[in-house]
């Protein structure tokens, strides 16, 4: 979840229905290429529902988790579903999130790190969180290339109104490429980073099932489609309906690629 967005994040509900849903998918295989070992202490940067909490819990046999979000409405909705008493959960933002000693042996970030103002900040909390020897990692979409649901937004938006390219998220989010996203890690004095490619299929019963949540969705979207006429929506809607690979049954068959990167902190620091 976005914590410190310049966009709009406040309604954990309507995230969840719009790109939550797909989330776990990718917290999935996130964790199991950290390959951390069991009992350890975690941090869960920009928490937002709790799903990346969520699969710590079940995959990674975590001593403890602390997970921090700017947004009260979404760490309501995080503690309203996960009850483990090894787990907390606050009210923070990850671009300023500061500890007196390092306390926590993985610092991670889900879909966080493209919607923080300084992801660099970011990034140094996440390192100063983590013990000599601590592992930091994190994911992004990749909405310049094959986060498909979000290409063909854009996509339909900009061939319908031109001035929607300079709301598209691969042009504002350029830190969701993997050389970027590499480059950040080292920057933050990081050793052995390695950038991978998540794939998840994200499977649409129908074309309502595709459309509606963009319409309730958060951020970048959200922003754009308010600032629409009911015509101009329509005819955006039209165009998707257009491209989009729609099956002989109604559904939408398509994938969403993260990029993760993950390194460790000096043993010496």
């Amino acid at each position: 979840m976005p914590s410190g967005s310049g966009d709009a994040f406040g309604n954990a509900t309507a995230y969840q229905g719009y790109v939550g849903r797909w989330s776990r998918l990718v917290a999935q295989p996130f964790i199991a290429w950290l390959a951390a070992a069991p009992d350890l202490v975690w941090l869960d940067l920009g928490a937002g529902t709790g799903v990346l909490t969520e699969v710590i819990l079940q995959q990674a046999a975590p001593a403890r988790i602390l997970g921090v979000d700017l947004s009260p409405e979404y760490i309501d909705f995080a503690r309203a579903r996960v009850h483990d008493p090894r787990v907390e959960f606050r009210v923070g933002d990850a671009a300023a999130v500061t500890f007196d000693l390092p306390a926590f042996d993985v610092s991670v970030a889900g879909l966080v790190l493209n919607f923080v103002p300084a992801p660099e900040r970011a990034v140094d909390s996440m390192v100063q969180a983590v013990k000599a020897g601590g592992l930091v990692a994190a994911y992004v979409w990749d909405y310049g290339g094959h986060m498909e649901m979000m290409r063909h937004f854009w996509d339909a938006a900009i061939a319908v109104d031109p001035d929607a390219a300079e709301m598209d998220a691969s042009q504002r989010f350029a830190i969701c490429r993997p050389d970027n996203l590499r480059a950040l890690f080292e920057a933050a004095g990081l050793r052995t980073v390695e950038v991978t490619p998540i794939d998840v299929p994200t499977h649409f019963k129908d074309f309502d099932d595709f459309w509606l949540p963009f319409l309730g969705a958060q951020g970048s979207v959200s922003k754009y489609l308010r600032g629409l006429s009911d015509d101009m929506r329509a005819t955006v809607r039209d165009q998707l309906l257009k491209q989009l690979p729609v099956a002989a049954d109604g559904s939408i068959a398509l994938f969403a690629r993260a990029w993760a990167v993950k390194g460790s902190k000096n043993s010496s620091a």
